[in-house]
């Protein structure tokens, strides 16, 4: 099965080389990589072109003009490959938080659903064991937050570690997702469970990123506590698909 991953990228210059040389040595004959960097200004984009060309066949970039935000990285990717014939697209984060071994658990979790979601909050997965507790306490706080409201049936809301039949994302509504933090995640996954898609979560590590500056900003926080509580009305009278 055609399988490829989308990498947003913005300044990962130190990461992103180690990312792909792990995916590449993994037991996948058909496994393939998108590239989507925002300008970075320390060479990240240079380095995957690189990558490009010594496996064009499995390797491709995308580059847009600014930091234009993790949720607009993704729609481009999805739009793109939509195109082709990839029968499963990914999402995985570029700073090594997400294990590339991984990505053989989701493909198998996907022959049994519709999206596998690589989750911390099921038993096996687990958060960055270093990581302050404030800052675990607030992870999971804001999980439990949008798939309380949202009424959602997976326990990782946030997370970026996600595999999809391209079927699942054609029949999303992607022109109308608006978010593009890290709520983008949850947006997704309310729309996919609002047309009655089915989910699996793996139990996945998340390991705190060892080069690189974090993306994340207290501007993409207030973001992802307002829109939870907008998409209820934004997707309203959205209804299952018949299957």
């Amino acid at each position: 099965m055609k399988t490829t991953i989308i990498i947003p990228t913005y300044n990962e210059a130190e990461n992103l080389p180690k990312l792909l040389t792990a995916l590449f040595d993994l037991p996948m004959a058909d496994l393939n990589v998108l590239v989507i960097d925002d300008n970075s200004s320390d060479g990240t984009g240079q380095i995957a072109d690189e990558f490009a060309r010594a496996n064009p066949k499995h390797v491709s970039v995308i580059h847009r003009a600014g930091k234009l935000g993790l949720g607009s990285a993704y729609i481009r990717g999805f739009t793109e490959l939509l195109k082709g014939d990839s029968a499963a697209i990914g999402q995985m984060d570029a700073d090594l938080s997400h294990a590339p071994r991984k990505v053989l658990e989701l493909a198998a979790a996907l022959e049994t659903c519709d999206v596998a979601v690589g989750s911390r909050y099921v038993p096996g997965g687990s958060l960055d064991k270093d990581w302050p507790f404030w800052r675990k306490w607030l992870s999971t706080f804001g999980n439990f937050y949008a798939r309380t409201i949202l009424r959602l049936p997976i326990h990782d809301t946030t997370g970026g570690f996600r595999l999809w039949h391209r079927e699942t994302l054609e029949a999303l509504p992607l022109e109308r997702v608006r978010s593009n933090g890290y709520v983008f995640q949850v947006e997704m996954a309310y729309v996919a469970h609002k047309l009655g898609f089915k989910f699996r979560e793996v139990p996945i590590y998340f390991a705190e990123r060892r080069w690189g500056k974090s993306k994340m900003s207290f501007k993409i926080q207030i973001e992802a506590a307002l829109r939870v509580w907008a998409l209820p009305r934004q997707y309203r009278g959205l209804k299952p698909l018949a299957k």
